[in-house]
């Protein structure tokens, strides 16, 4: 087989700060911040407000949060990111030495531009790009979409692209889910109310025709029902709202606190928005949503890790890039 025939396989996440330092951190939410697909305020209103205000407040805070979750080799996101692509590429190499797998970021590093260098040196004609976002959303699946389209405006010549749009009801998907809740459930030696958190968004953008809440809500309703649950078993909020704007809603903070008064004392959280663990997970959920439940009277608050570079994540991104590539794994062997 010649090497230009490979299939390069592009996963790309949101991003992460290079270090837990207020410059680093500055640098990330700047650019991060600064796009349209994120905050899509008029630049003359979100400028000033930008770099006026939020850029000279929120380094230090969020640094701090940074050096709670850091690992050695780096942040979580980019560490265990890396391992689900390590072990992605084995998965695959049992298949077929056809795949080279790469990582990127839509803000921050690795660059797109970074997985380029690694498939031009093989020789990939075609990428398979796989945004690492269950339920998608403008704010993150067409942001890195767009991230890689502006890395292709001065290339004379593009490689054949393959866009995956998401894997909210994937079976594979709501099985691996299931499994995680179950195992949870089996350590601990006990079966609780389940908390379905993830990521919100502002109200509006839904409202405009996003359909990232349809997506959350469309893999509540699986795993719930793969689990057996019955309605009054889960819950299902959205974490992480910035700024006075409406967020879709219910709103995490304020559920769990006011769960124990109805009788739920004892919850599991699991975030099934987030493939990889992250800053988010580790810190908004473990530490501030935890605290926010037990403060009002909750005994027992666990996490449900993400998916991470589990065998069963590995699993499903090995078929869902096998099943998409199909006709291109065809033109290879065919040569």
């Amino acid at each position: 087989m010649e090497a230009s025939k490979k299939i390069g396989v592009l996963m790309m996440n949101l991003g992460t700060p290079e270090a837990p330092t207020p410059d680093a951190v500055r640098k990330y939410l700047k650019e991060f911040l600064s796009d349209r697909r994120v905050v899509d305020l008029t630049p003359i209103l979100w400028k000033p407000i930008l770099n006026g205000i939020i850029l000279n407040i929120r380094p230090k805070k969020v640094a701090k949060v940074y050096q709670q979750v850091w690992m050695d080799e780096g942040s979580p996101l980019f560490v265990l990111g890396n391992r689900l692509r390590d072990a992605v590429q084995v998965a695959l190499n049992e298949q077929s030495d056809d795949f080279v797998v790469a990582t990127a970021m839509t803000y921050g590093t690795p660059t797109v531009e970074d997985a380029a260098k690694t498939f031009r040196k093989v020789g990939v004609s075609r990428i398979f790009v796989i945004p690492m976002y269950p339920q998608f959303s403008g704010t993150t699946t067409a942001a890195a979409f767009d991230r890689l389209m502006n890395s292709l405006k001065k290339c004379p010549e593009w490689p054949a692209l393959n866009l995956y749009h998401d894997y909210a009801d994937h079976p594979l998907y709501i099985d691996a889910l299931a499994n995680s809740v179950t195992r949870q459930w089996k350590e601990q030696g006990e079966k609780r109310h389940l908390v379905l958190s993830y990521h919100g968004i502002p109200k509006r953008y839904v409202t405009n025709g996003d359909p990232y809440a349809r997506r959350c809500e469309k893999t509540s309703e699986l795993l719930a029902e793969k689990l057996g649950l019955n309605k009054d078993e889960w819950t299902h909020v959205y974490q992480s709202r910035f700024g006075r704007e409406e967020w879709l809603q219910p709103y995490a903070d304020k559920t769990l606190a006011t769960m124990p008064k109805q009788g739920i004392k004892r919850v599991n959280v699991i975030s099934p928005a987030f493939s990889i663990d992250c800053i988010e997970t580790l810190e908004e959920v473990t530490l501030e949503l935890g605290d926010e439940f037990k403060n009002a009277g909750g005994e027992a608050f666990d996490y449900i890790s993400a998916l991470n570079d589990s065998a069963d994540h590995v699993a499903l991104y090995k078929d869902i890039i096998l099943t998409n590539t199909v006709s291109w794994q065809n033109e290879i062997t065919s040569v």
